[in-house]
């Protein structure tokens, strides 16, 4: 059975949180990228930024929700939600888009439940972490490539 040392991208492109997001956001369009790890100075991964995290740039302001009960009005969402979408919509560093502490696997993970995880928790781009480092990149094309290898069927 395949593993993740298997099928993962080992020359994998990264940035720092302190890239800017329009940087990042260039990076991930010309190098047809869905993620990018980011790392911190010794190499440890801090999270990740996806096409998704600058998307979320153009959203609307998100007006907070609220019901009534007994007279007062209580918000749908906490006020730290909210806080936190406006601070992405407003990223001007990887740092303030970034999802902090992404999924990862190791470079023995079987293929199968790589794509359990992805499917679970909607996540389209996994590092492959070993021994504390980055060690390589897995995207949900990754996993499509190994339907097509003859030794997989």
């Amino acid at each position: 059975m395949l593993k993740a040392k298997d099928i993962m991208t080992r020359d994998v492109k990264t940035v720092t949180p302190d890239t800017p997001a329009l940087e990042a956001a260039s990076i991930l369009l010309g190098n047809h990228l869905n993620g990018l790890p980011v790392l911190d100075r010794e190499g440890r991964v801090l999270g990740i930024i996806c096409q998704s995290d600058l998307v979320f740039q153009q959203e609307k302001i998100p007006l907070p929700s609220f019901f009534s009960i007994l007279g007062g009005w209580v918000p749908l969402r906490s006020s730290e939600q909210i806080e936190n979408e406006i601070k992405k919509m407003a990223a001007l560093t990887v740092a303030d888009a970034m999802t902090a502490d992404p999924v990862t696997v190791g470079p023995d993970t079987h293929v199968d439940e790589i794509a359990t995880i992805m499917v679970r928790m909607n996540v389209h781009t996994l590092p492959v972490i070993e021994e504390g480092r980055l060690a390589g990149i897995i995207g949900k094309e990754d996993i499509l490539k190994t339907l097509l290898k003859p030794e997989n069927q």
